[in-house]
C-alpha cells in the first residue's frame, strides 16, 4: 500500500513554478532522503504531504486520503492522528516547558501522559537532552531545541514521519544520533519515514533517495 501519491502537483510562488507536474509514489513503511538544491522547493513538498500547504493543481493522497480535498479542521485530525513533523524551526512553544510541550500533543489527542513518562525519558537520554525537559526552550541551544523537537514529533508513534533538515543544527555526533534515532523507531512504529537533507551523506545511507531538479521529482 501506499502511504503518499502524488498525481500531478504543481505548486508556485507568484511567477516562481517550485513543483512542475510532480509525481511519485511512496509506500508505506518506505525510508526516504528528500534531496534538492537551496530553493528547489523541498520543504515545499513536505509541507503539502503534511497538509500544511495546498497544491495549485493535481492531488495528493496521504494513507489513501486525498487531503487535498479536506478541511482545515479534518487536515489537523490527521496531522495529530497520523503525521510527526520535525521541522527545519522547532516551533516550540516559548511558555511551556519543554516537557509539557513533548506531551502537548498527547493531551490533545487524550492519550494517557503517565503511560508515556518513561518514554519521554529514554528518548532524552538517548539523545542527551534529558537535562532540558524542565527547562524553557529560550534557556536551550538550538541543536538542544531541535532534539525536543524530535522527541515530541516521535511521542505519538506517527505512521508517517515527516522531517525538514532535522540534523541542520547538530554536529556530526548527535546527527548520527538523530538519523538513528529516526530510522530505527520508522521501523519500531511501521512508519513511512520522509527525511529532506543537503547533507549527501546521509541520504546516500537511505533505501531510497528522491531529488528535485528544475521542479521535477526524481526517483
Amino acid at each position: 500500500m501506499n502511504m503518499i501519491n502524488f498525481e500531478n502537483v504543481q505548486k508556485s510562488y507568484g511567477k516562481n513554478l517550485v513543483i512542475k507536474n510532480g509525481q511519485a509514489k511512496i509506500q508505506s513503511m518506505e525510508q526516504c532522503a528528500l534531496v534538492g538544491s537551496s530553493g528547489s522547493g523541498k520543504s515545499t513538498l513536505l509541507y503539502m504531504i503534511g497538509g500544511l500547504e495546498k497544491p495549485d493543481e493535481g492531488k495528493i493522497l496521504v494513507n489513501q486520503l486525498e487531503i487535498t480535498k479536506m478541511s482545515e479542521d479534518q487536515l489537523a485530525k490527521l496531522r495529530n492522528e497520523l503525521i510527526g513533523f520535525v521541522f527545519q524551526f522547532h516551533f516550540l512553544l516559548p511558555t511551556l516547558t519543554c516537557l509539557k510541550n513533548i506531551i502537548l500533543p498527547l493531551k490533545i489527542a487524550n492519550r494517557n501522559v503517565q503511560e508515556h513518562e518513561q518514554i519521554i525519558q529514554n528518548y532524552a537520554k538517548f539523545l542527551s537532552v534529558e537535562h532540558c525537559l524542565e527547562s524553557y526552550p529560550f534557556q536551550l541551544s538550538g541543536g538542544e531545541q531541535q532534539r525536543v523537537n524530535l522527541i515530541r514529533a516521535i511521542v505519538m508513534r506517527p505512521k508517517l514521519l515527516l522531517c525538514d533538515e532535522p540534523t541542520g543544527n547538530l554536529d556530526s555526533a548527535n546527527s548520527k544520533k538523530v538519523i538513528e534515532l529516526l530510522r530505527g523507531l520508522a521501523q519500531d512504529f511501521k512508519s513511512t519515514l520522509l527525511v529532506v537533507t543537503h547533507d549527501e551523506k546521509i541520504a546516500n545511507s537511505f533505501p531510497r533517495k528522491l531529488t528535485i531538479e528544475d521542479g521535477h521529482l526524481i526517483g
